[in-house]
């Protein structure tokens, strides 16, 4: 040994170290030992310190090995270790005399089996379940024709070719690409960052945001796809605002994403047809829509149509209703004659009696005593009581007067209003309106033609359209009007004087 003290104590052969030289050859020792190895056990405790170191435990049914992998290792690890996980681990054994202890110094994790990967991805899958992330009333709807879809895949397989291929022959969209990493230690955070970059983006911006995305991979191994099943990735899928689809391997895989996602597609060419509909079928649809909206219409304005013949058959016609009315004053119109003669007579009898009774002599005492009568009453009256009097009832029958042309504009304004009201519920309910949406009324000697056999019987026929009327035909001769009887003379009324 190099190392030793001086000489050694006389009567002892056995050499000293310090506590450094020993620390310094154990370190070699092991170190030059066993070199690089491959350790297999159960991961047990984990703790990463402040500086971003990571300490941990891979221990067996006996023994318990210590392991630290130092900050910038971290990033290379394919799996990261979590306790209770049965992992290989591969680095460099070596110790640290300060504490007197060995350690192995990891640089690569790698899960012992297919089995472990399964009890781990369980176990990630309950907790997340617990969380409430894979609750159906979390998930969003799809945007039925996305304007910009986002895909988070690698540019450089053929998923991306199959996603493009797929959306040209449906329905093209316009498509934001983010290039990742589809497996590998790189493929978590990748995957993660693109769908928080895609939310991130914002509406109408020079990068637009998508309405849409889709995380797309191919086929392959529980180790190939085990980037999609890391937490921070599920996490991510679970956060983003913009419905996703995820779509990674085949219809028989399944990764974490899938369960957090807003839709699962069997495969990548599925996700693109869930994306968009077809645009021919839509085509076609809105088109058989568009007809079944028109034979709608059609049918309803047959049917009222119907309607309204039906309706107008149980009306009474119009001579019908004017028959009793005109013969009413037919009635009158011969009784009022006879009347008015008998009224003038007994008012020229009424003149003459009070004629007989009035003499000059009688009038003149008449005149005479009624002056006097005034001239009696004019001497008993004062007229200043009376100005009052007058200015007062002057007053009052100003205010009257107020009150009264104010109530007389009011009540004008109300039955202005109402004849306002009353006349556009006559436009509404008058055949006017009809005429504006392309009906006409025929009419024959100002009667109604409402068939063909009616209209056949005419000569001339006058159309009323809403913009005026219209006569075709020939118009008859009008008939000669009816010679009035002489008008009998007046009874001699008499003079008066």
């Amino acid at each position: 040994m190099s190392d030793l003290l001086d000489d050694p104590i006389p009567g002892q052969n056995t050499p000293e170290y310090t506590v450094s030289d020993i620390s310094g050859e154990v370190k070699r020792t092991l170190e030059g030992t066993f070199g690089r190895i491959r350790v297999r056990g159960e991961v047990g405790r984990v703790f990463k310190a402040r500086s971003g170191h990571l300490y941990y435990d891979i221990k067996d049914d006996k023994n318990v090995l210590a392991c630290t992998t130092w900050k910038g290792q971290i990033s290379g690890l394919s799996v990261v270790p979590e306790e209770g996980l049965e992992v290989v681990v591969t680095g460099r054994l070596t110790a640290f005399g300060a504490q007197s202890k060995y350690n192995l110094n990891v640089d690569e994790v790698a899960v012992a089996g297919q089995g472990a990967l399964m009890a781990l991805l369980e176990k990630r899958k309950k907790q997340l379940e617990a969380e409430g992330l894979f609750a159906p009333e979390r998930k969003k709807p799809l945007p039925y024709l996305p304007q910009i879809i986002g895909v988070v895949t690698s540019p450089s397989g053929a998923v991306i070719r199959d996603i493009l291929h797929r959306l040209r022959d449906r329905f093209p969209r316009k498509v934001l690409i983010w290039p990742v990493a589809v497996q590998g230690s790189n493929c978590a955070p990748e995957v993660a960052n693109a769908i928080n970059g895609f939310n991130q983006l914002s509406p109408g911006g020079a990068l637009p945001r998508p309405d849409l995305i889709i995380v797309a991979r191919g086929g392959g191994s529980i180790e190939d796809l085990w980037g999609f099943n890391e937490e921070a990735v599920a996490r991510a899928a679970a956060a983003s605002e913009i419905p996703l689809i995820s779509a990674v391997g085949h219809e028989t895989d399944t990764t974490l994403i899938d369960f957090v996602s807003d839709r699962r597609a069997p495969t990548p060419t599925a996700a693109a047809e869930l994306a968009v509909p077809v645009r021919l079928e839509l085509l076609a649809w809105t088109g058989e829509q568009g007809a079944r909206l028109s034979r709608a219409a059609t049918d309803t304005v047959q049917r009222r149509s119907q309607r309204l013949r039906d309706l107008s058959r149980a009306l009474p016609r119009p001579d019908s209703l004017l028959n009793s009315p005109r013969q009413r004053l037919d009635l009158i119109a011969d009784r009022l004659t006879p009347a008015l003669e008998r009224g003038v007579q007994n008012r020229q009898l009424q003149v003459v009696r009070l004629s007989a009774h009035l003499r000059p002599s009688t009038l003149r005492n008449l005149v005479s005593s009624r002056q006097e009568a005034a001239r009696n009453l004019s001497s008993r009256l004062s007229l200043r009581p009376i100005q009052r009097e007058i200015e007062v009832q002057r007053q009052t029958l100003s205010r009257l007067s107020e009150r009264m042309s104010a109530a007389h504009t009011l009540r004008l304004d109300r039955m202005r209003q109402q004849l306002e009201a009353t006349d556009r519920l006559r436009e509404t309910l008058s055949y006017k309106a009809t005429l504006q949406r392309g009906y006409a009324v025929v009419r024959a000697d100002d009667q109604v033609i409402t068939t063909k056999k009616q209209a056949a019987k005419h000569d001339a026929l006058e159309i009323e359209f809403a913009d005026g009327m219209l006569t075709t035909g020939q118009p008859q001769a009008p008939r000669p009007a009816p010679k009035k009887s002489p008008k009998k003379d007046a009874p001699d009324q008499g003079s008066l004087f």
